[in-house]
């Protein structure tokens, strides 16, 4: 048989992810969560991969008007992603006594960096497909979540409208459900991701698999398109994903350092100052399992003992103290959200950090079809 050309070969960058989702190169950046902005999501955008902006905890106006802004930033594709689960058990009956034990552990810091007790408060929720009919009628080109499938109804609008959508699978189980209800992309997210974790058919402590495990296992289960998800960085990051049999990556740490991001000067500092060494899980920030740099408020709320509110009233709780440690740049009473590849973030801008990935992809996919091209089989004399 004639031996293809190097030339003639598809380049790293020609998948189905980028297809489906009409982009350049199969990197998407990750949502953030409450960190994400319309700049980040459009300059990641424009500059051929996927920007995204995590919605979930803002009201159906809000994230119309968002929708509005990143579209007069870029004519790109963009996703957004919302929580399929939007709160936790007991969330709507959690009262003021169960509030002021959890409050205990934090009122210290609170009126030590001279901030303001908060009062109890009835949880007012914000119902996901109120904020899923937003994106539905805007035709977003990617709707993207995690902790859960959406209803069919919702999943069948979105393929009639041609937007494409994106599911999250910490679990080979979870990608084969997302995959029988339709979903387009599944994002297998490893444990090292930082952030939460969205797992939904067990317990997040379950859930628990590494990306090196997870994605080669999520790629042989399902037949559609897998984007990897957690840990990665840097070049050698994407091409180990895709040798495992992803089509794109998922990046978010990396990304949040940059400055277009909505993380703060003293976040960002922390990723890029070699502060982000040792990350940890925790529900103490939120009330749900998420992975940030390991500091004083992270072990304070990982001792036992401590109470914990469902989610998002502890995570509404501890932001009463990120407040005012932020304005005292207090980074060991942060919520710092980090995945365990953090000290891999180097780059301050989204442009700096997409274009050292493309460019030092490619030198590697060309050095290894080189490679490829030009060894000898096996047992052909020399």
């Amino acid at each position: 048989m004639k031996q293809q050309s190097i030339g003639s070969r598809p380049q790293w960058n020609k998948t189905r992810v980028s297809s489906q989702l009409g982009i350049e190169y199969p990197i998407i950046q990750g949502p953030l969560g409450g960190l994400s902005t319309q700049r980040l999501t459009a300059t990641v955008s424009n500059l051929g991969g996927l920007g995204s902006f995590g919605a979930h905890g803002w009201s159906p106006s809000a994230i119309k008007d968002v929708i509005s802004e990143i579209r007069a930033l870029t004519p790109k594709p963009f996703a957004i992603n919302l929580w399929v689960s939007m709160e936790d058990d007991g969330a709507g009956t959690s009262g003021g006594e169960a509030f002021a034990r959890s409050l205990a552990p934090l009122a210290g810091h609170i009126e030590a960096l001279g901030g303001t007790l908060p009062a109890y408060e009835p949880y007012v929720p914000i119902k996901f497909e109120d904020q899923v009919r937003v994106l539905l009628d805007a035709k977003v080109p990617a709707f993207s979540f995690i902790y859960g499938i959406p209803p069919v109804e919702i999943l069948d609008e979105c393929h009639a409208q041609g937007i494409l959508t994106i599911g999250t699978a910490t679990t080979p189980d979870e990608a084969i459900v997302l995959e029988q209800a339709g979903v387009d992309v599944i994002a297998a997210s490893g444990f090292e991701a930082g952030g939460h974790r969205g797992s939904f058919l067990l317990p997040s402590e379950e859930s628990l698999t590494g990306t090196f495990s997870l994605v080669p296992q999520v790629a042989d289960a399902v037949s559609v398109p897998v984007v990897a998800a957690g840990g990665i960085a840097d070049a050698r990051g994407v091409v180990a994903a895709f040798a495992l049999g992803a089509e794109g990556v998922q990046i978010g740490t990396a990304f949040l350092a940059c400055e277009e991001s909505g993380a703060s000067v003293h976040h960002r500092n922390a990723l890029l100052g070699g502060q982000a060494k040792q990350t940890a899980l925790t529900r103490g920030l939120t009330g749900r399992l998420a992975r940030g740099i390991k500091n004083r408020l992270l072990d304070e709320l990982n001792q036992e003992g401590i109470e914990l509110l469902p989610y998002p009233l502890q995570r509404a709780l501890v932001r009463h103290l990120s407040i005012p440690a932020e304005k005292a740049g207090r980074t060991d009473l942060l919520p710092l959200w980090a995945g365990q590849s953090a000290t891999l973030s180097t780059y301050i801008d989204a442009r700096g950090l997409l274009d050292s990935l493309v460019t030092e992809v490619s030198e590697i996919a060309s050095a290894v079809q080189n490679w490829s091209a030009h060894r000898q089989p096996a047992g052909t004399p020399k």
